[in-house]
Order: structure tokens, then sequence, then C-alpha cells
């Protein structure tokens, strides 16, 4: 049986061989179907995990409030645009929530940043030494402000690696002077570098100082405009989220149907329904690249028909010799998953070549994984024994005398 399959097999690579130019066309579908799949899955894999990265940056089990979403004169303000958050509602939560592993307030705007000849404009953030971990920052060199530069309202500085190249290209920044509205500050402390968000704002292009120097000396202001909240952990991080709405609805004695004057954005959800989104967008990608494989499987179909039709005396010779219905039909079976095993194969080359060049050229970001791969290779490959069981049947029912006397 072994020999009968081994011999089975030589002859449809003779086949092939013989044919080139055709055998090619014929596995063309095949090869741009399965490279197709390899390529925009891993097109869509790339996205989703650069999506997810982006929002892990921001923090793990993060939820973040800001003032607004007020109903005024019939119409809703945006979030953040209102004053109903002060540092008290932050110091309540931080105090009496359950579940809160840290909590950081945050006011920030946009400065003028001065350092010798050279000038930049970047975000000033004022916050608290808490905000390092619920926002998921790292110091490069330097130290971060703490609770006395708080108390004691101390004008230092903590920039990011955008700041810090701009303005202090070849020197240290830790220990020089920056002037911030024309206001000097210390630089104390570099963060570690995190990239672009997933909106494509640069998150090392930001400025960290105290929140009471940033409310007093910088802005004149007593609100507060975010407070980053960090759970202990995401079972509960909903909990979390609807003790805070309660509370801070007690505390702006927001009663009945009153709307909330803040926003409670849950990050966790944002990951999901980012998470949702992008494996859609995969799946899509990923079907419509599995069109060509069916066309594919159309093409091996039509050449294998032309294939029992040359062969008709070959058959007809092989059945009066003695070959049974089960030959013939594993000898045109074979043939067609011939085609589909070394298309598949050749296109499994081709999907990762592609994927690794846009990645390079054209700058997106691409996730190759087996999985895609495997199941890819297995439709090429259910793909030819498909669409080569008519034509296999076909040829193994041919009647040997009408084969024989077949021109």
């Amino acid at each position: 049986m072994i020999n009968v399959f081994t011999e089975s097999v030589k002859i449809a690579l003779n086949a092939l061989v013989s044919n080139k130019l055709r055998s090619i066309l014929t596995m063309l579908g095949i090869i741009i179907g399965v490279g197709a799949v390899i390529a925009m899955v891993s097109i869509g894999m790339g996205v989703r995990d650069k999506v997810q990265n982006s929002i892990a940056s921001l923090g793990s089990n993060l939820l973040i409030v800001t003032p607004g979403a007020a109903s005024s004169s019939g119409v809703r303000q945006a979030a953040g645009t209102n004053t109903t958050l002060t540092l008290k509602d932050a110091q309540a939560l931080a105090k009496e929530v359950s579940g809160i592993s840290a909590l950081a307030p945050s006011v920030s705007k946009q400065y003028q940043l001065v350092a010798g000849n050279m000038n930049w404009t970047s975000s000033v953030q004022g916050t608290t030494p808490e905000y390092l971990e619920v926002r998921n920052f790292g110091v490069e060199s330097g130290s971060f402000i703490s609770n006395e530069d708080v108390m004691t309202r101390n004008r230092v500085a903590v920039i990011g690696a955008t700041v810090a190249n701009n303005l202090f290209p070849n020197i240290n920044p830790v220990g020089q002077s920056v002037r911030i509205n024309n206001a000097p500050f210390i630089v104390i402390g570099v963060l570690e570098s995190k990239g672009q968000s997933g909106g494509g704002q640069d998150q090392d292009d930001t400025v960290i100082i105290p929140l009471t120097t940033a409310q007093e000396r910088l802005m004149g202001i007593t609100h507060i405009q975010t407070i980053s909240v960090q759970a202990a952990n995401d079972e509960v991080i909903d909990q979390v989220q609807e003790d805070i709405t309660t509370m801070l609805r007690a505390r702006h004695r927001l009663t009945g149907d009153k709307d909330n004057d803040f926003t409670v954005r849950n990050l966790a959800s944002v990951m999901a329904t980012a998470q949702e989104a992008t494996a859609s967008i995969t799946m899509l990608l990923g079907s419509i690249a599995g069109i060509s494989l069916l066309v594919g499987g159309i093409g091996i179909m039509n050449i294998m028909l032309v294939s029992v039709t040359e062969r008709t005396r070959e058959i007809g010779i092989r059945k009066a010799l003695g070959a049974r219905y089960s030959n013939i039909l594993m000898q045109f079976l074979i043939e067609a998953v011939v085609i589909g095993v070394v298309g598949g194969a050749m296109g499994i080359a081709l999907g990762v070549g592609g994927s690794y060049a846009i990645a390079s050229f054209a700058g997106l970001s691409t996730v190759i994984t087996p999985l895609p791969i495997i199941v890819s290779f297995g439709f090429s490959v259910g793909i030819g024994l498909f669409f080569g069981l008519y034509p296999a049947r076909k040829a193994a029912l041919l009647n040997p005398i009408d084969a024989l006397r077949y021109e």
C-alpha cells in the first residue's frame, strides 16, 4: 500500500513538472490565497497589539475621572471642560472607596519652555507622586516629584524624553534650569520613553511638576481636571467605578434624575471594546483574503477536468491492465492534493515575506503567529482535496472500453 501511494505521488509530481506553466497557473490562486490570508491576519493582529499596548501604557486597571458632561442650557458639555472636581474630592475617594490601590489628581496646560537658547512648547502636568504608578511611568534618570515637593509648592520638574531631546540635546538635563511660562524650575528627573499613544499623541512630550505648584504658581486655579484611579485588580474595577460615581454624586449633591457633573471612564472597558473591534477587522481581512482560496480551488477543479480529458486513453490502459476504481481515484486525488500542498507551501513563504515587507516599507505593525499559517495551509490542502474529488471520481468511473477508443 505504501509503495502504491509513493508511486502515485511520483506520478503526480511528474505530471506537474511536465506541464510547468499550467501547474503554476493552477497553483497561483492557492498561493495568493494563502499568502493573502497570512498577510492580512498578521496586519490585523498587529493593529490589535498596537491598540492594546497603547491602552495598557496608560496604566493597568485604570479609571479616569474628569469634570464636565453636565447639562447646560440643554447642551451637554464635553468631559473635562467644567470645574466641578476639587482636590478634596480626590482625597475623599482615596480615603473612603475600597479597592483603590493608587490615585493621582492632576491638572494640565500647554506652556512655552525655555532652556538657555532652546525653547519648546509642551504639556505641563501638575500632579502627585502617585501619578508615576497609576499611569505606568518610569524614571530613566534622576528622581520623581515627592510629597514634600507638593506640600511646599517646589519649583521642580520631571521631563519626558522628547522635551529632554529638544531642550537639552547634548547635556544631562538633571540639575539644569528650565523656564515654564517665565517661571524658573529645576529639572530633577527624566522619564523613560513610552512612545506614541493609540491616538497618535507623543507620551514623551510632557513635563510633570507638583500639583500645588501648577495650581497656585502657574495656573491660578483651585479645581483639578483629572483624577486617575488605579483599581486593585480587574475583578473590582467595575465596583470601584460604581462607588466613585455614588460618592461624587453625594459630594456634589446630585439627587434624583440630575445628570452627573463628571465622567468616569473605564479603560478596561475601552480595552475590551478595542479587542472586539480589532478582532472583527482581522476576521474581515482574513475572510476577504480567503475568497482567493476558493477561486484557487475552482482553478484546481478546472485543470483536473482538463487533465482527465487529456489522459482518457491512459486511464483506459491502466484499467485494462487491472487498475481498480480506488487506484484511479487515489491517483487523481493525490495530484489535486499535491497542487494544494505545493501551492500552500509557496503561499506561506509569500505571506510571511509579504508581512515583513509591509512592516518594513509601509510602517504598519504586523504579528505573525502559527495559527493562521496552519489554518490557511490546512485549507489549501482541503480545498485541493475537495475540488479534486469530482474530477478524480469522473476519471475512476470511465468505462475502459470507451476510454481506449477515445482519440
